[in-house]
């Protein structure tokens, strides 16, 4: 694995999908007299899903590819046909993905195939179909699709293993995993070799499990020193802890001294990660003063299994792993037990919130304000009148004149812009005329105006 391969976290941008718009139609058949609106309405838009996957090992891909967008659905159609749903957008992550919003975990994927929607897709808008009352049976109004979820997560790593092998630098994690697994990480006489985690599957009398080899750990990594913190995060899912020490120590630490410093910089970055089952293994067995060491370290250390290796010699890696078996076995995977039902407790979100601005102006904000100018069509006259209806009937036209709304007060919503008049009727209506460029619908007094004028016309030109 190349030193640059390994990404264990990331910042991604997701967008799921727009529904469809709902289609604004009317039944047209010959010697049919009333046909009546048949505009279907859109599907929804597609959500974005977060899965894990086992064979997935590093963030790369979505490292390349932030940016994820899940499909819009489609439009609805004449004679009442819907529009089709997008498909979700499946990412695939790695197991031991955390997912933070605003640095804040919402999920933890630790099982394979474990799935969590992180941005639901908008609903489709409806048809004119959907509009038909007994009070009008030809709406000219049709929704359009709601937006889809946008939202920014940070994933980060945290390898699955169930053995840790920690140490300071060179000595000898590397060999050891190469020795007792298939794994083959890059193996060096020099200290940080190993510049990103190794897993290998190790089985022994029947028995398997995960080991992973951490990079080496220096004085300080606790505190965040060099790449502390991101390598020690790592080893907060292992069951059990094992550490090699080289009987030369490293940087004139001896080798005693090196294995108080590495509990003192477990302590520092998690109480937890310090209460893990420990093996404390010394490598190097055929080299100069080894064996001397290690009854330095049996003495100050009796209450902690204690052994003397070789890895790169294949001398007592047995012992060791009957030890890890046995105690990987007293310390089974904790099963998730299912949450007891408790009070429930639900946050109300106000519909709409009113702010002052500068220059007499008035600002209001609210999901649900959004969503419905949203999907308004303010070329459609009905749709614009049934939105102020909406205002009305949420109390916002009662609570902008509490705030003491003058008229011609611009009022700002989701983007767009309206003048005060007394009411959401005509400041909606100017909205719809600036935009769609068809204003207001006509009064009757207005249409039979118009009809007797094209009458009066029609006459004119007989003549």
């Amino acid at each position: 694995m190349q030193a640059n391969s390994f990404l264990d976290r990331v910042k991604i941008y997701v967008k799921a999908g727009k529904g469809g718009d709902g289609c604004l139609s009317f039944r047209r058949e010959k010697f049919i007299e009333f046909g009546g609106p048949n505009g279907g309405n859109g599907g929804k838009g597609g959500d974005v899903i977060l899965k894990a996957e086992p064979n997935l090992t590093t963030l790369q891909e979505l490292a390349y590819n932030p940016h994820i967008e899940a499909n819009d659905g489609a439009k609805g159609g004449t004679y009442n046909k819907f529009g089709l749903g997008a498909d979700a957008k499946i990412v695939l992550v790695p197991l031991g993905t955390v997912v933070k919003k605003d640095g804040a975990v919402i999920a933890d994927l630790t099982a394979a195939g474990q799935e969590i929607i992180i941005a639901h897709g908008g609903r489709g808008g409806r048809g004119n179909q959907s509009f038909k009352t007994h009070q009008n049976t030809a709406p000219r109004i049709a929704e359009i699709g709601q937006p889809g979820e946008e939202i920014t997560l940070v994933l980060e790593l945290k390898v699955l293993a169930d053995v840790g092998l920690v140490g300071f630098p060179n000595a000898g994690k590397s060999t050891f995993l190469s020795a007792v697994s298939a794994a083959r990480p890059k193996v060096a006489d020099y200290p940080f070799t190993t510049l990103n985690p190794n897993l290998g599957i190790c089985t022994h009398k029947g028995k398997s499990f995960v080991i992973a080899d951490i990079p080496g750990i220096i004085e300080g990594a606790g505190k965040g020193k060099g790449l502390g913190h991101q390598f020690l995060k790592h080893i907060e899912r292992t069951r059990v802890l094992l550490h090699l020490v080289d009987p030369a120590g490293f940087g004139g630490i001896d080798a005693v001294k090196s294995i108080k410093i590495l509990e003192d910089e477990l302590k520092t970055f998690s109480k937890d990660l310090a209460k893990k089952p420990r093996i404390i293994v010394v490598n190097k067995a055929d080299t100069s003063g080894a064996e001397e060491v290690f009854e330095k370290i049996k003495n100050k250390y009796a209450k902690l299994p204690l052994f003397l290796i070789s890895a790169a010699a294949r001398k007592g890696l047995g012992k060791v792993l009957d030890e890890t078996v046995k105690t990987l076995a007293a310390k089974p995977v904790k099963a998730v037990k299912p949450a007891q039902a408790g009070p429930v407790v639900h946050a109300i979100a106000p519909v709409f919130t009113i702010t002052r601005l500068e220059e007499g102006r008035m600002q209001i904000t609210g999901k649900k304000i959004e969503e419905f100018i949203a999907m308004t069509n303010f070329a459609q006259p009905q749709a614009v009148e049934r939105l102020g209806k909406i205002f009305k009937k949420i109390g916002l036209e009662k609570a902008l004149l509490k705030r003491g709304v003058a008229e011609g007060t611009t009022i700002i919503a989701c983007g767009k812009e309206f003048e005060w008049n007394g009411g959401f009727g005509a400041e909606i209506s100017a909205e719809a005329e600036r935009i769609g460029g068809h204003g207001a619908r006509e009064s009757k007094a207005q249409r039979l105006a118009k009809r007797k004028a094209r009458r009066e016309k029609k006459k004119g030109l007989k003549l």
